[in-house]
């Protein structure tokens, strides 16, 4: 006997659907800034000759749902019938307690009985045998599109490709980016360069850099505000940080570590999960050794560390940043950094009141900020973002981007008030091996270009700028072409080909 009545999930069904009735997605619900991953999940949904379902995987609060709804509203636009569409939260207590089988079974004999559908499951990963039920529904409705969203990645990817390969594309949704986090509290920066890639820099005159920086002068406060809470769309958007940052630590770190992650790997102990991330915390943008994290939280096994790591990694709470071997010697012993995946959680969880004048703290939470952008930059073409540090000595450069045929992006993050760079340095003594070398700075005025001994130019930029650019880039799309597309919307009709570029 069903645990749940029908009518229960019917009436739990029609809640989440409003456009059953109404025919429109509520205006509560539709933001009017609209993020990159939403135009790429039209572009794989609305493509006419290949069939690709989509998952949407990121923390909590990172704004999945939003997207989900704005894909709705755009589909109901377009023309499609409202009963045609059923948006299934999969982490409502009544759902939780369903079979898929009897979700879907509600659904087709009280709303839509056809099976050309748009299918939309919000926290998948809470479906019992979801990459099964997916699988069926690509198989047994070839009209059927499926968008997903989850909390988990590795989760994700694995049941999506039990559920078919081929079949799925994964979409990451990152915290905002600096840009984004401008255009959606309203702050635009005009008359910039069109097609303007950082690595131009390097061949502008400093008159021209000086142009361009004072453009982008206005966003330095922006940016410390942005280092707090700027990562997640609705507390940008508040004005009480303060608040913000309570909100975050209720919603995005206590579920995910008291609730989320203990149910999805079945953690018997979730205070040792607890005290690995908040010393992971302190220790953003360092290197960690997992054998030193299980001596220092006695009792912690380094099994456990390492689990544990992975699971906060599934739940897009931190990116794990190996070594690279620029020289091509190979790393035989790896030990990884570890960066918060956006430094207002870490600001939320440590609660530093010093943070703005703090140097040190800064430092950590900017090459950690860095890393984001560069990471968020070059998934989408399966670059690997890493560090190096050289065999035997302290040399090491902070973030490196891959690419084939020596075509590697150095980042040194010197983020002080003094910034020098010696010619001893590893990103001045190894730039010759890459196409691009960056010196990220803290001060407005500390722009330029800095010369190695052997003729390679590196580009000296302050982090706001570095981050504000390099987010704009990504937004405008530029690709190996320098091909650019300001509207959005053209990228349903038109597919940009080659590496991002920076």
């Amino acid at each position: 006997m069903a645990i749940i009545k029908q009518e229960n999930i019917l009436k739990v069904l029609a809640g989440f659907n409003p456009w059953w009735k109404t025919g429109a997605v509520a205006p509560a619900f539709l933001k009017s800034y609209k993020r990159i991953s939403y135009y790429e999940t039209l572009e794989k949904i609305s493509h006419t000759t290949i069939r690709r379902n989509v998952i949407l995987s990121g923390a909590r609060r990172v704004g999945k749902t939003t997207i989900i709804y704005q894909v709705i509203d755009n589909l109901l636009k377009q023309g499609v019938a409202p009963e045609q569409i059923v948006f299934i939260s999969l982490d409502h207590p009544i759902l939780k307690l369903s079979s898929m089988d009897a979700i879907l079974e509600c659904y087709h004999e009280n709303i839509h009985p056809d099976k050309d559908v748009y299918y939309f499951f919000d926290e998948i990963q809470y479906a019992a045998d979801w990459p099964g039920w997916l699988k069926i529904i690509y198989d047994t409705q070839p009209e059927s599109k499926v968008i997903a969203t989850g909390s988990a990645s590795p989760a994700l990817v694995k049941g999506s490709t039990e559920s078919g390969a081929g079949r799925w594309s994964v979409i990451q949704v990152p915290t905002l980016s600096f840009y984004e986090y401008c255009s959606l509290i309203g702050i635009s920066i005009t008359n910039l360069p069109e097609n303007l890639l950082l690595s131009q820099l390097l061949s502008m005159t400093q008159a021209e850099r000086t142009n361009i920086m004072l453009k982008l002068e206005s966003l330095r406060l922006h940016f410390n505000r942005y280092l707090l809470v700027g990562g997640f769309p609705e507390l940008a958007l508040a004005e009480d940080d303060f608040f913000a940052q309570q909100i975050m630590r209720e919603d995005i770190v206590d579920k995910v570590l008291k609730r989320d992650l203990p149910a999805l790997y079945n953690i018997r102990n979730p205070l040792e999960l607890e005290r690995i991330f908040l010393y992971l915390c302190n220790v953003s943008s360092e290197i960690v050794s997992y054998d030193s994290i299980a001596k220092e939280l006695n009792g912690v096994s380094r099994p456990t560390v390492e689990n544990y790591v992975r699971y906060l990694e599934s739940a897009n709470l931190i990116y794990i940043s190996n070594p690279v071997h620029i020289e091509g010697k190979k790393i035989l012993k790896s030990k990884p950094k570890i960066y918060i995946a956006d430094a207002a959680i870490r600001n939320a969880v440590l609660m530093n009141d010093d943070l703005l004048t703090n140097a040190a703290e800064m430092g950590k939470i900017v090459e950690t900020t860095i890393y984001k952008h560069v990471k968020t930059f070059c998934y989408r073409k399966a670059t690997s973002v890493g560090y190096y540090r050289a065999a035997g000595s302290e040399k090491e450069i902070d973030v490196v981007a891959e690419y084939p045929a020596n075509k590697d992006i150095l980042i040194e993050v010197k983020y002080r008030e003094q910034a020098p760079i010696s010619n001893n340095d590893a990103i001045c003594t190894l730039a010759g091996k890459a196409e691009l070398g960056i010196i990220i700075t803290k001060r407005q005025d500390d722009y330029g270009v800095h010369d190695t001994p052997d003729g390679k130019q590196l580009l000296r930029i302050p982090a706001y700028a570095f981050c504000y650019l390099l987010s704009l880039a990504e937004k405008n799309n530029i690709a190996g072409q320098h091909d650019l597309c300001y509207d959005y919307e053209k990228l349903l009709q038109r597919r940009i080909n080659g590496p991002l570029k920076f």
